[in-house]
């Protein structure tokens, strides 16, 4: 079977060329078996999956089938799907299921999703590489001996090897654009407040976005768009309308792009992905966009301030994994107080433990106004100043990564180096903007590079019109490069 880039072209074949959903859904099956090694998924529901084609195949023959119809979609291990398994990555949540269904996964069922498993992924959605994962690492489908990229890794890797059609992620501070740049697919993180969080396990709640992870941005668009909009689980949730966004994604007119200069020219960046950022900033300098070079003097604040706010919540979020309802309980308990410390020293891997123990240590009374008190500060000032570049620009342009997809276990004994890795993708959350990462070419070693683009608050229909455009853009560089070679 061909590997389809859009729904679009599913659907024609749905209808013309005697394409059905059960054979959409064999064929994934069998490629996500022939693909085990890569350890995407953590579970997969062959008969549920086979029961919904049957369904939506049904619904297509009367005419009822609704707008995602022949969709095969995998989910994070964050999402919640009532009777179904859910442990983030995590021992402390072993044998758990899910109650109840994530509003956004309801929504995408509604219009006729098929949901075919849940995919692996750094325990409790907390790094950059899915080597956290206590269900081990994901690994890069182009190069096994690399990472996919985190914490949404299984779910990137998914897409870029065809195993699904499409995934849902979770976006706290990248992990759904710094896999899809290191797997070389789209992914969107929506504005704060976009898309609903219930049945999202918390890691940091005033961060959290559940995203889109596809091949083309009409589907990232089509996914965003049903997700989207009110939801009385969700307090955080905006009334705001939802724009048409897929019938808004011809780009017209001239662009006015800033781009960080530190982000581009700083030769810390792997020269590759300068080299690959500058010319497409060219390209649209001579497709006669505005592109101006700016310095945003509290870049350098960005990491630090994520990293206390967002442990500070985790401490707080993950104080419910205890042992007492739900999940692992150690056998070694002998009382109440040997209970907690075991459980959770036992049932939580070494990453989450540091970061509950820092986000505990910058709540404490001795330094809550030294750390986060001040972090939130700093969180004001960032987003005043992002909100003030907004009135001047369109887009904000960057790299996703500084690297692209680094060697597994290259990192792990550095947690500094980990968390560099996020250094251009926390600013959204930080300030709860949208971005996007689209594929910007590749390495010398054939890995995947990605450019960044970041909208004013809730600015997701220009963002995404102007992420296909680019698409475009890069589709013709590749073609006038092979054709100049």
């Amino acid at each position: 079977m061909k590997e389809y880039l859009t729904l679009t072209e599913i659907q024609r074949d749905l209808r013309e060329e005697g394409l059905t959903c059960v054979k959409l859904v064999d064929h994934y099956l069998e490629k996500i078996e022939a693909n085990k090694h890569l350890n995407a998924f953590v579970e997969v529901y062959t008969e549920e999956a086979k029961q919904a084609a049957l369904a939506v195949d049904a619904k297509i023959a009367n005419g009822t089938a609704g707008r995602l119809a022949g969709m095969v979609i995998g989910l994070k291990d964050v999402l919640s799907l009532t009777g179904h398994g859910l442990q983030a990555g995590s021992q402390i949540l072993q044998n758990y299921t899910a109650p109840y269904t994530a509003t956004a996964v309801q929504r995408l069922i509604d219009e006729d999703a098929i949901i075919i498993g849940r995919q692996n992924c750094d325990e409790f959605a907390m790094g950059s590489s899915n080597e956290n994962s206590s269900f081990g690492p994901v690994l890069n489908a182009i190069n096994n001996s690399k990472v996919p990229g985190g914490s949404s890794g299984g779910s990137a890797v998914a897409v870029q090897a065809g195993l699904c059609h499409a995934s849902l992620g979770s976006d706290t501070g990248g992990s759904v654009r710094q896999p899809a740049a290191f797997c070389g697919v789209i992914g969107v993180k929506p504005s704060y407040g976009r898309v609903s969080r219930y049945g999202l396990i918390a890691y940091a709640s005033s961060f959290d976005c559940i995203g889109p992870i596809t091949k083309s941005v009409a589907d990232a668009a089509l996914l965003l768009e049903v997700m989207s909009g009110a939801d009385d689980c969700d307090s955080t949730v905006s009334e705001r309308p939802v724009p048409a966004y897929t019938a808004s994604l011809e780009w017209k007119g001239k662009a006015k792009i800033g781009y960080i200069k530190s982000a581009v020219e700083n030769e810390a960046i792997a020269p590759e992905i300068r080299r690959q950022t500058s010319e497409l900033l060219n390209r649209l300098r001579a497709e006669g966009h505005e592109v101006t070079g700016i310095d945003m003097p509290l870049l350098d604040s960005l990491l630090p301030t994520y990293y206390i706010l967002t442990t500070a919540e985790a401490s707080s979020n993950l104080s419910r994994f205890d042992g007492v309802r739900y999940g692992y309980r150690s056998p070694g308990s002998v009382d109440l107080e040997s209970m907690y410390k075991k459980t959770r020293t036992e049932g939580f891997g070494e990453e989450v433990r540091r970061r509950i123990l820092l986000g505990t240590f910058v709540l404490s009374a001795n330094y809550y106004d030294a750390y986060y008190t001040k972090a939130q500060r700093v969180r004001r000032l960032v987003r005043e100043e992002t909100i003030r570049f907004f009135e001047q620009f369109d887009f904000l342009m960057s790299p996703v990564t500084p690297t692209t997809a680094f060697t597994i276990g290259e990192k792990t004994e550095d947690p500094l180096q980990m968390y560099l890795a996020d250094i251009f993708t926390v600013q959204a959350n930080v300030v709860g903007n949208p971005a996007v990462s689209i594929p910007n070419g590749l390495d010398d070693q054939g890995m995947p590079i990605g450019i960044q683009v970041m909208a004013s608050y809730f600015g997701e229909e220009k963002m995404l019109a102007f992420a296909n455009y680019l698409t475009e853009l890069n589709r013709e560089r590749a073609e006038s490069y092979i054709q100049s070679n």
